[in-house]
């Protein structure tokens, strides 16, 4: 929704330009209180192994982690296991941010600039530090380019394209679920009942879809800071 409609915030007293950070502070609480569950869900030695046999909190968390492993081994390979705490707190965190947003009277953080430039920020710190890591001053080396006498150019090149990295995963995830709440609030003030059932599935898919393309491009973006060529 927009953060000019009305909220369950706007009860507590919270100011429309703070609406975001009350959302932001409610899914980390969702996410710490499922992420408790999940673990006392999926118990300890045999029984931790043992794939859930129905529907059930263990099997839904057991089916989000293999997905997020998939995405994983797709992009990284198999050595980019240890990565699956990383990449899946960031897929976690944006989509329920982004499922939080569909609920009536909440909103989105994440349709919010400052929140996403903030998460955006975050995969640049990350795949930045882990490239030096991995490659140390060879890292920062290829910053100027495969030929020394091009450095001068090729180093405000590579500095402006990996700045606007950050910008861009921001802008483009808050302005695709600023669009499609805004959308789906419109169609619930005009029609109520059947036409938003639709559109709430649409939404699901796009702060689905809008989780997974983030987290892919920073898995790519550690892909290139970790290749073997720099």
């Amino acid at each position: 929704m927009s953060q000019s409609h009305f909220t369950w915030f706007d009860l507590a007293g919270v100011p429309h330009d703070k609406t975001y950070v009350a959302a932001n502070i409610a899914v980390t609480g969702i996410l710490v209180a499922y992420s408790l569950a999940a673990r006392v869900a999926l118990g300890s030695g045999e029984k931790a192994i043992q794939p859930a046999g129905k529907l059930s909190l263990k099997g839904f968390s057991e089916a989000l982690v293999e997905f997020v492993d998939g995405m994983i081994k797709m992009v990284l390979g198999d050595h980019g296991k240890h990565y699956i705490p990383l990449f899946g707190s960031i897929f976690f965190f944006i989509l329920f941010n982004n499922l939080f947003g569909l609920l009536p009277g909440m909103t989105a953080a994440t349709s919010n600039i400052n929140a996403a430039f903030a998460v955006g920020v975050f995969s640049f710190l990350v795949y930045n530090a882990i490239g030096l890591k991995h490659g140390g001053l060879h890292y920062v080396a290829h910053f100027a380019g495969p030929v020394w006498w091009l450095a001068w150019l090729m180093i405000p090149i590579e500095l402006i394209s990996h700045c606007v990295r950050p910008f861009s995963l921001g802008i483009r995830l808050s302005v695709n679920m600023t669009a499609d709440h805004t959308i789906l609030g419109t169609f619930i003030d005009l029609t109520k009942v059947v036409v938003p059932v639709i559109f709430y599935g649409m939404g699901t898919f796009v702060s689905f879809i809008q989780a997974f393309v983030f987290t892919i491009l920073s898995m790519v973006y550690v892909l290139m800071a970790t290749a073997d060529d720099h």
